[in-house]
Parts: C-alpha cells; sequence; structure tokens
C-alpha cells in the first residue's frame, strides 16, 4: 500500500457506511484492532438504520453492531461494504 493509500483512524470515524448497491448502514463510531499486528478487525456502527438493526450481525459486549472490516471494498467520502460478505 503506497503512502497516499494509507488513511488515519480519525479520518475513517462518523464515515457513513453503505454497500454497493447504496443501501445505508449508519456510521463509522469505532475501530477494532489486533494491538499486535494493527490489522484492522471490526468497524463499530453507531445510528445503525432500521434495515442493519434487522440484520443478524455480530455485537459487541454493550449491544453496538460490529461490521467486520474485511467487508469494505472502498474508502472515500462514504465506507463502502460488500453486504455479501457480512450476511
Amino acid at each position: 500500500m503506497a503512502d497516499e493509500d494509507k488513511k488515519f483512524s480519525k479520518q475513517l470515524l462518523g464515515k457513513t457506511v453503505v454497500s454497493k448497491s447504496g443501501k445505508r448502514f449508519g456510521e463509522v463510531g469505532d475501530l477494532i484492532f489486533e494491538t499486535r499486528s494493527g490489522e484492522l478487525i471490526h468497524m463499530v456502527l453507531v445510528n445503525p438504520t432500521s434495515y442493519t438493526e434487522k440484520l443478524e450481525l455480530e455485537r459487541d459486549k454493550e449491544g453496538n453492531i460490529l461490521v467486520p472490516f474485511s467487508a469494505v471494498i472502498a474508502i472515500g467520502d462514504f465506507m463502502v461494504i460488500s453486504e455479501e460478505d457480512i450476511i
């Protein structure tokens, strides 16, 4: 990954999460990563939509919805995820 492609975590927080078909999921509230490797594991969603609430997605101890970071396919104005990878 080139240096220009790197994003700081604070640049990702607050981004709207959408599927590639345009369905809105919520916003990035926090990131969970492996401390030793720095690998991003999950995004914690805040302000989830009613559509997202109905999905059987993994949740943390506080009940926040977790989206696997491996489902992210693009980061720009929005965080685009592959819905097939999380359902």
